[in-house]
């Protein structure tokens, strides 16, 4: 029980603010792959493309909602359920793209999970 307790104490001391360099990293992240996706990306299969950019899309929208983190009473919550649902959902959705294989696509409903939670959390 010693580690739980030192990563609970870890998350509890960790600022707010953190949640705007995750939303930086995650921006840079989102704009490369959209650019990849608009202009270089070429699936053999057209439908993919629609994939990509339903990632990109989903990418996009919910790191903008990071940036919000730190104004809210759960700051951690509402950030570490929507870096979950970016790495879940969107990540699952760039790799079934890039791959051109919807068995990859797992993890996709937990992410999706993760973002309706993450705005759930909004309500408490």
């Amino acid at each position: 029980m010693a580690g739980g307790g030192s990563i609970l104490q870890s998350l509890r001391s960790m600022q707010p603010a953190v949640w705007h360099k995750v939303a930086g990293v995650s921006g840079m992240a989102a704009l490369a792959l959209g650019t990849y996706g608009a202009h270089i990306y070429k699936p053999k299969n057209l439908s993919y493309k629609e994939v990509w950019q339903t990632a990109s899309l989903y990418h996009l929208v919910h790191t903008v909602a990071l940036l919000g983190a730190p104004l809210l009473k759960h700051p951690h919550v509402f950030g570490g359920l929507v870096t979950f649902g970016l790495i879940a959902f969107s990540g699952t959705c760039y790799t079934v793209a890039l791959l051109e294989d919807r068995n990859y696509a797992v993890l996709a409903p937990f992410g999706g999970f993760g973002f309706i939670a993450a705005w759930a959390s909004l309500l408490f």
